[in-house]
């Protein structure tokens, strides 16, 4: 109680320090949970410091909120150095983290001026899940164990089913051929769908909290065939340079988040129905000042 006292007395105080004239931050994120938790997280961490916000979040997908960015449309949104690495740049899959990374952050630089803030401590890997009885009764564990049931009927979001990254090149690289073509839903429909019983297998992500709610299981990649998702921000590079708030929160952020931590905070919106910015305000509450 003491920690979110002394955060809504550091709330009050910075909304009435605010810098009158001053553009405000606009911060995104992609439409899905995680990515509106990490873009109020920054908000709320931006907010406490006397700086305006203007929230974007649950925009788009990755190429909605990436062009934005370039566009100055926005300031920051979260995002995984695989995704910027495999579906912008349009590199292979590799699977060192060092590497991706460094040429994610090269490459950002070079050619948009946007700058990657320190990582925050866990990746968000795709991840294919299938319900625990499912993987009980045919004994899935690995992906690889998915080539021998082309009768599994699989159901991915819109993206996964068109980056390189995603569908089509997994099933070159473990030999997969469903009998029926992927159902195409919303990311918010997947776990539900699979719990009904109406998709036997998912791409998810790995943090998402609604894997343990539904029992449901994450199958090994095997092959090693995702290449890292490191969470950071993206920054504009000039918001990056003269705002020295958006430096230090973000920079503050930096190895808060296990993968655990995550995927609890997601179950809190996804299972427990809270909203976004409570989630939120309950994580920058307990971080350390």
């Amino acid at each position: 109680m003491k920690a979110r006292g002394s955060l809504a007395v550091l709330l009050t105080l910075a909304s009435a320090c605010h810098r009158e004239g001053e553009p405000p931050i606009r911060v995104g994120s992609k439409n899905f949970s995680e990515q509106v938790i990490l873009g109020e997280i920054a908000a709320q961490g931006l907010e406490a410091r006397g700086v305006r916000v203007d929230r974007r979040l649950n925009l788009g997908g990755t190429f909605v909120c990436h062009q934005a960015l370039k566009a100055g449309e926005l300031g920051l949104y979260p995002e995984y150095t695989g995704t910027a690495f495999t579906a912008i740049l349009a590199r292979k899959p590799v699977s060192e983290p060092q590497v991706v990374r460094a040429e994610v952050a090269k490459e950002y630089r070079k050619s948009w001026n946007l700058v990657w803030s320190a990582p925050l401590g866990f990746e968000n890997t795709f991840a294919l899940v299938v319900r625990g009885d499912l993987a009980r009764r045919l004994n899935l564990r690995r992906i690889s164990d998915l080539a021998a049931h082309p009768e599994l009927r699989p159901g991915f979001g819109y993206e996964f089913v068109e980056r390189e990254d995603g569908y089509k090149g997994l099933a070159r690289a473990y030999g997969l051929h469903f009998e029926k073509p992927p159902a195409e839903m919303d990311l918010g429909l997947l776990y539900q769908a699979l719990a009904s019983g109406k998709v036997d297998v998912v791409a998810g992500n790995s943090t998402d909290g609604l894997i343990d709610a539904i029992g449901g299981v994450v199958l090994e990649d095997d092959r090693h065939y995702f290449p890292p998702y490191e969470a950071a921000y993206v920054v504009r590079g000039v918001t990056w340079r003269t705002n020295a708030a958006v430096r230090e929160v973000l920079t503050r952020l930096s190895g808060s988040l296990s993968v655990a931590r995550m995927r609890a905070l997601n179950a809190r919106i996804d299972r427990d129905k809270l909203r976004p910015e409570d989630v939120a305000r309950e994580f920058l509450s307990s971080l350390k000042p």
